[in-house]
């Protein structure tokens, strides 16, 4: 034994303790009940004991009296010892040990008083006797015993058959036949029996066998036979013998066996006259064939299975029809019969389930059942069973159906009578059933039905204890759901009225259980049943042939088809038909369509399918190529839309769904929740909106669904009622916004990780514009009460939610707009007033008191240093209010109302429409009509109350403790930038709120400043947004850009808009506004040459991005100038740059990248289009302004000096295009380093003297010429580092040098206007002008020539690159690399325009420097524009030979400058040192700059070689306007002519600088 019981220290101390405590153990073991476990510890602790005495541990006759104690504890005590003896016996006469074989003995002899001597006889051995004494001789005992077995188990009864009588057994049959409807009962029967046998010498057996036949022929007669058979039977054994041989004879190979026997058998069976056991052993087949039979009929289905989605090619079909054919002519010969499954179906008709059961586990499962016969049979068993609770809960109304008789016999199953008696043996019936249910539908209904009485009951019980109860039922009806129910159905030829019947009683579970269900239907049930292998096979074969035949034309009939096939196995359909339609997307609108004829149930588990294709792990959501979604989940999405619209489909799923996935971090999904609002709310979110749209967009809800959507919204308010009852009642709608806001900003880092850009950037459009549209939808959906109730406060949402601002205030706007209506009407019912004043008080009064808390739950979302600036009530205002709020889109209901008319007149005018048809349409549009006007009429008075109380808060917006270049930047940063890429409205609602607070004449609103950080500084906004950002950023610099162009358009409208406004005063630092002071306002020709400076700038940043080759900056930029072109460009030349850049990226992203190609190509013809309303320079902004100085003291002009004309730089035009051939490196330092003007403008003062009027030339010598040069580079330098503008105490003190500047400035230019000189200057200027002219074409040409000739040093070529540039046209606007400088020059000026400080004046010069720069900058430029119409004679001549000329030589530039290409940028960066030096040193004395877009320079090598190239390519193959380096021939001698002008006019321009410096010393 392994584990002892007794502990070894009880023998130890025997005497002590051990007896009495092994007394108490075997009390407490006898105490127990006699389970075989306890006496399994009796047997142990008794052995153990014996063995402590074997082993001579323990004395024999104190063990015997201890045993003698333990024998009265229980009465089976010796039996058990008798056992334990018999153990001990074998075991001993093993050992070797002689002694301890005494012990034993001695120990056995001591029991023979405990113990009987006939229990020892039985089991011990016989020699073990013969030493106890207990027989006389071993071997005299053994012979006994052979004899004793022969005789009981071999010799036959010896009958005589000869003295057998035929009579007798002629008279116990009948005896056995007579009439048994009177009086005659077994017992008078047997009587007579008895006598026949002893009368007749009848065999006992034989009349036994009779007895069983007549049985059989009267099978009826259960309750005769049986108590017979009981009273005259003798043994169990015989009776069982005797059918044995009955079932043996039909065992033949045609035999068959009768009914009738098979009942006897089970009713002797039931009675417990014979043991199954017994029985079992004499059927056939064997269970060992009967499971292989199931096998193979598993592996034939999963053959037919194979066969049927194979690919078979026609030769081979009529191979395999023969070889079918075969196959079943052999199966259709008879099987064997199945005594094992007739016994089965007998004992279920006579309701023996036990003995059925158990007949059942012998066998595979569903094997038996598989067989009709039995499934009926149960079936039969199991409609009596439900048959009384059925009729009490479940049977529905006016159904009467038919009664079934119970069983009579007593051992059948209890009828159940509430559904507590279902679990004793119905669901376990079921379960044995399993799909075969499909042969009992009506069984089918009343288990279906009994489900749904049961869930009625369950979900209106309240009580708890009563509830756990009805749990586990609950359990036990979803499990036959499961196993019983879903599969029968799969088995049942298409009947629509059970699948009905299932969701009458699943829809009461929720979606959980029901998808649950479906899942295991779908993807387990289906493998467990031969039968149902086979069927799923069949389905998915039908489904093909249909998908292939379905069309748009044939919807009715494949409809039909889907439906009847989808009755039975809908998961295995719906699977096929989702697969089909991820590949093919042309198949939805068909099958949407065709889905009609579907049951509830089938809707649903269509529902189910899709949210599983949805999951499916192994498919990838994105392309291969990792930039876009892939096509299959925005098939199935669009799919969604179009069938949960369509139909009654329960939405808890999907929604939850989408929930679950957004929650897990994953944004893919919300393609589904998009394309379902869309379809449901009719709710589309696009960008791609018409103007007149998104006119309309800002009214009311009536002009919204009339002219504010692509699609005419129509019949969506059921299908949006669903929506919005699906998301309230499961609590998703908050829960979806929230989730939505924060995974928008998280898609970047969550999601971005090794994706591609631009899908990053789709997939936070995607979430971005789903959040909007689904926001729309709850605004426009959600009464005031549920919104109110759902929506938390601002605060709430940022602090707590982490939801950022915008959409924080997104999902709070209609809140307050409810909130501020429902008071304004609660306070004039109150108060009955009808003057408009105190309407609009109250108007007033309700929005302080609805938004006081919002003004206060906003100043935690922003640093205290904000609040001095901005107030929390401006704001909250920003945030607060829609373009519906700030105008009325009179035009857009206008154009409605005039739809409407037409389409009266169009029904009037109709003839062949009905009378009363014609009646209702008119109606119809009539009353739309009047829908219209209304809403108009009731906006108009709404934004009216709206103007007036902003026109009252407006005093208090803008505190402006700091600056107002402070203010402004925080006003963009948390106001307009962050809205105006959320929406469409909101771009438009931006640029409208910025001209509405200036003209309401906002204190400390500088419009000026607002509109120049707009669009100075657009290329990081631009580079930053996603495709969809960047469509709505264009659409607000569009309407920003028409603001401008209007006044810019009209002095009237300047005037009168502009003019006397405090966002137009240029003295920045003025804290009030006075109107009356003319000079500190900026004039109108100042205000043209600031939007051309704007335009300018939009320009250079475009190129900027343009050229920087990165796909988003491209795509962006090209979106961005699509969506502000009806407004830019205006001007010839800044256009003419753009169609430049634009077609080198249609020639470039060709082949590389389509998306971008398209793009450009669809901009760039927009642009040739636009041409026609292009203007040169000069008609944008006067050129021609009165000379006054060329010094950088002007240019430079302070804030002081805005008041005058900022074009002063007109006068040296001729400079500046000379100037731009040597210095255009110069030029661009100064047109983008605004932070130098600072130390510009603390040196003009001297320099305005002496640079007046010095225009004339003067011939000095050149080694005066060297000194000055060296010493103006010296000032250079240490301008550079002395840059006061760029410290704080530089700007500090920039007031006061200001008004110095100012002093000192006006006084020698109002004296020297009235010079005659500067008539002078002008003519010589407009002469050099034309030399210049010459000079940038021949330089260009030596230059050209000289790269052939010898590649000298890279600084010499930089240098002589930057010459050409200058010379050249349009060809880059802004370099590849700028270099370190250009960074460094962005940088501080990012620095100057952020720091606060007291005053603004860095920040102003900053701003109308560069409006000044931008005057001067294209005075030259413009006059290379003008076409020349001899030189295009010429050049068309020598057009063909240039090309082939320039081609040799790019090619040969091509090969040396690959080598150069990468060279590394510590290089490039000395070399621009270097170049600088150089230049500085030649051209100190240029103050003329011109840096329009054409001439900033190619800073590094790499651009060498592109502009060797440009100069013949983009100038003769761009067909550009001023073809400088053409077709033209010039003799050497002309070239070497052409380079001494150049020489002595660059010699003459240094002079006459020298000569004012001179002076100035």
């Amino acid at each position: 034994m392994a584990a002892l019981i007794l502990p070894s220290d009880w023998i130890k101390n025997w005497d002590k303790s051990g007896k009495n405590e092994f007394l108490q153990f075997f009390q407490d073991l006898a105490g127990k009940p006699s389970s075989q476990e306890f006496v399994k510890d009796l047997q142990t602790a008794l052995y153990e004991l014996c063995w402590h005495v074997i082993q001579g541990n323990l004395k024999v006759d104190v063990a015997a009296s201890l045993l003698a104690d333990v024998m009265e504890l229980r009465d089976d005590m010796p039996s058990i010892l008798a056992d334990v003896f018999c153990i001990l016996d074998i075991e001993t006469g093993c050992l070797e040990e002689k002694h301890k074989r005494d012990h034993f003995t001695q120990l056995v002899g001591a029991c023979l008083i405990c113990v009987p001597d006939g229990m020892l006889k039985e089991r011990l051995d016989p020699e073990t006797l013969e030493s106890l004494g207990l027989i006389k001789q071993a071997q005299q005992f053994n012979q006994k015993i052979v004899k004793i077995k022969t005789k009981l188990f071999y010799k036959q009864q010896k009958f005589n058959l000869l003295r057998e009588e035929n009579e007798g057994y002629a008279k116990l049959i009948a005896e056995l036949g007579q009439d048994l409807s009177g009086n005659l009962t077994s017992h008078l029967v047997l009587e007579n029996i008895k006598s026949l046998i002893g009368c007749f010498n009848l065999d006992p057996n034989r009349v036994l066998d009779i007895i069983l036949e007549v049985y059989e022929c009267r099978s009826e007669h259960d309750e005769f036979f049986i108590p017979l058979i009981k009273s005259y039977m003798c043994e169990h054994q015989t009776l069982c013998h005797m059918l044995g041989f009955k079932f043996k004879f039909h065992q033949e190979p045609n035999g068959e066996t009768p009914s009738s026997l098979y009942h006897i058998a089970a009713a002797l069976l039931q009675h417990n006259l014979i043991a199954l056991e017994d029985l079992y052993v004499h059927l056939l087949p064997l269970d060992s064939s009967i499971v292989e039979e199931h096998k193979r009929d598993i592996l034939e289905a999963k053959q037919i299975a194979r066969k049927l989605t194979m690919v078979v090619v026609p030769s081979e079909k009529t191979e395999d029809k023969e070889k079918e054919k075969e196959k079943e002519e052999e199966k259709n010969e008879k099987p064997p019969d199945n005594q094992k499954l007739g016994l089965l179906e007998a004992l279920l008709r006579i309701g023996d389930w036990q003995h059925a059961q158990s007949i059942m586990d012998q066998m595979p499962a569903f094997y038996a059942t598989s067989h009709k016969a039995i499934a009926i049979a149960l079936c039969q068993l199991l409609h009596l069973i439900v048959e009384p609770l059925y009729r009490r809960a479940a049977v529905p109304k006016g159904a009467k159906g038919s009664l079934k008789t119970p069983l009579r016999s007593k051992q059948a199953p209890r009828p159940a009578e509430s559904f507590e008696d279902l679990s004793r043996d119905v669901f376990t019936m079921l379960c044995y059933l399993g799909p075969h249910l499909s042969h009992d539908p009506i069984l089918f209904a009343k288990i279906v039905r009994l489900g749904k009485s049961f869930m009625k009951e369950y979900q209106s019980e309240s009580r708890q204890d009563t509830k756990d109860k009805m749990d586990s039922l609950l359990s036990c009806f979803l499990s036959i759901a499961d196993q019983v129910l879903l599969p029968s159905l799969s088995l049942m030829e298409c009947n629509a009225c059970m699948s009905e019947e299932i969701w009458g009683f699943f829809k009461l579970f929720p979606y959980q259980y029901r998808y649950r269900l479906y899942g295991q239907w779908k993807n387990e049930t289906y493998g467990n049943h031969p039968l149902l292998v086979k069927i799923k096979a069949q389905t998915v074969d039908r489904a093909k042939y249909i998908m292939k035949r379905l069309t748009k034309e044939n919807v009715k009939p494949s409809g039909r088809q889907i439906g009847k096939l989808s009755h039975s196995n809908p998961t295995i359909l719906f699977d096929y038909i989702l697969s089909q339609i991820q590949w093919y997307d042309n198949l939805i609108t068909p099958v949407v369509d065709s889905l009609k004829y579907l049951t509830s149930l089938n809707y649903d588990v269509l529902a189910y399918c899709i949210i599983e294709a949805l999951a499916n792990p192994e498919k990838e959501k994105m392309k291969h190529d990792d930039t876009t979604i892939s096509s299959w989940l925005q098939s199935l999405a669009s799919l969604c839309g179009a069938v949960f619209r369509k139909y009654p489909i329960e939405l808890a799923g999907i929604l939850q769904y989408v929930t679950n996935q957004l929650k897990a971090g994953k944004s893919f999904d919300l393609l589904i929740l998009k394309e379902v609002v869309q379809k449901m709310a009719g709710i589309e979110i696009t960008d791609e909106m018409t103007v007149e749209q998104l006119e309309a967009m800002t009214g009311g809800e009536q002009l919204k669904a009339e002219g504010g959507y692509f699609g005419q919204i129509r019949n969506t308010k059921k299908s949006s009622q669903r929506l919005k009852d699906a998301l309230l009642d499961h609590e998703l709608a908050l829960p979806l916004c929230l989730l939505m806001a924060q995974q928008r900003n998280g898609v970047v880092f969550s999601e971005g990780g090794e994706k591609h850009l631009k899908l990053v950037g789709k997939l936070y459009d995607q979430c971005h514009d789903t959040l909007v549209q689904f926001g729309g939808f709850l605004a426009s959906n959600l009464s005031t009460e549920d919104y109110i109730k759902r929506v938390p406060s601002v605060d709430v949402l940022c602090n707590q939610f982490h939801t950022p601002h915008d959409a924080a205030f997104f999902l709070s706007r209609p809140m307050y707009a409810h909130q501020i209506l429902s008071k304004y009407d609660e306070l004039k019912k109150s108060e009955k007033g009808n003057r408009q004043q105190q309407k609009v008080h109250k108007y007033i009064a309700a929005c302080e008191q609805v938004m006081a808390p919002v003004h206060e739950a906003v100043v935690s979302l922003h640093l205290p240093k904000v609040w001095d600036d901005l107030r929390p009530q401006f704001y909250a205002t920003f945030w607060s209010l829609t373009m519906y709020d700030l105008a009325v889109p009179h035009n857009a209901y206008d154009r409605e109302v005039n739809k409407l008319k037409m389409q009266i007149k169009a029904i009037d005018e109709n003839t062949e429409m009905p009378l009363n048809k014609k009646k209702k349409e008119k109606e119809r549009c009539t009353a739309l009509q009047d829908k219209l006007q209304e809403e108009e009429k009731k906006q108009l008075e709404h934004v009216q109350r709206v103007l007036h109380r902003l026109k009252l808060e407006k005093d208090n917006w803008l505190l402006a403790k700091s600056t107002k270049n402070e203010t402004i930047t925080k006003f963009l940063q948390l106001c307009i930038f962050p809205r105006c890429v959320f929406s469409a409205i909101d771009a438009v609602y931006c640029a409208r709120f910025v001209e509405l607070v200036h003209q309401q004449k906002t204190p400390n609103f500088c419009t000026l400043l607002c509109y120049d950080r707009v669009f100075s500084d657009i290329i990081y906004t631009v580079a930053s947004c996603t495709e969809n950002e960047s469509r709505r950023y264009g659409r607000f610099l569009c309407c920003m850009l028409e603001t401008v162009t209007r006044w810019h358009s009209d002095r009237a409208i300047y005037e009168k808009e502009c003019g006397n406004y405090p966002g137009f005063l240029t003295i920045f630092r003025a804290s009030g506004f006075d109107g009356g002071n003319k000079a500190d306002q900026l004039d109108y020709e100042n205000f043209r040459h600031v939007v051309h400076k704007w335009h300018y700038k939009l320009t250079k940043a475009s190129v900027h991005c343009l050229e920087t080759g990165e796909y988003t900056h491209i795509r962006n930029i090209l979106i961005v100038l699509t969506k502000i072109l009806p407004w830019y460009p205006k001007v010839l030349n800044l256009g003419q740059a753009l169609e430049c850049r634009v077609h080198k990226i249609c020639q470039e992203e060709k082949e590389k990248r389509p998306d971008l190609y398209a793009l450009a190509m669809g901009y760039s013809g927009q642009l040739k289009g636009r041409k026609v309303h292009m203007v040169p320079e000069n008609e944008f902004h006067h050129k021609e302004q009165p000379v006054r100085s060329a010094t950088p003291g002007t240019l430079q002009n302070g804030p002081g000096n805005t008041g005058k004309p900022a074009a002063s730089a007109a006068a040296s035009a001729g400079k500046a295009e000379e100037g731009a051939v040597e210095d255009s490196d110069k030029s661009k330092d100064k047109s983008q380093a605004a932070q130098k003007t600072a130390s510009k403008n603390s040196t003009a003062a001297n320099k305005v003297s002496s640079s007046n009027g010095s225009s004339t030339p003067n011939s000095t010598k050149g080694s005066k010429e060297k000194e000055d040069k060296e010493k103006t580079t010296k000032e250079k330098k240490e301008k550079k580092e002395k840059n006061p503008g760029s410290t704080p105490e530089a700007k500090a003190g920039g007031k006061d040098k200001q008004k110095e500047e100012r002093s000192k400035e006006e006084k020698p230019t109002d004296t020297k206007e009235k010079t005659p000189k500067a008539e002078k200057d002008k003519r010589k200027d407009d002469k050099k002008d034309d030399k210049s002219k010459i000079d940038g074409k021949s330089a260009e040409k030596e230059w050209s020539k000289e790269r052939e000739v010898s590649n000298d040093s890279k600084t010499k070529e930089g240098s002589k690159v930057e010459k050409n540039a200058g010379a050249g046209s349009l060809k880059s606007l802004v370099p590849r690399s700028e270099g370190v400088e250009s960074e460094r020059a962005e940088q501080k000026r990012r620095k100057l325009d952020t720091h606060s400080s007291p005053s603004h004046s860095s920040a102003v010069k900053d701003n109308l420097n560069d409006f000044k720069d931008s005057a001067s900058k294209h005075h030259p430029n413009h006059s290379t524009v003008l076409p020349k119409s001899k030189e295009k004679d010429d050049e068309k001549k020598e057009s063909d030979k240039s090309r082939d000329r320039s081609k040799e030589r790019e090619k040969k530039e091509d090969r040396k400058d690959r080598k150069r290409d990468y060279s590394n940028s510590e290089r490039e960066m000395s070399q621009e040192a270097k170049r600088r030096k150089d230049e500085n040193g030649m051209s100190s004395s240029k103050h003329s700059k011109s840096a329009s877009p054409s001439e900033s320079p190619h800073s590094n090598d790499k651009d060498n070689g592109k502009r060797s190239k440009s100069t013949s390519k983009d100038k003769s193959d761009l067909a550009k306007p001023e073809k400088t380096s053409g077709g033209k021939k010039e003799s050497r001698h002309d070239k070497e002519k052409s380079e001494k002008k150049r020489d002595s006019t660059g010699a003459k321009e240094e002079k006459k600088h020298h000569k004012s410096s001179e002076k100035h010393r």
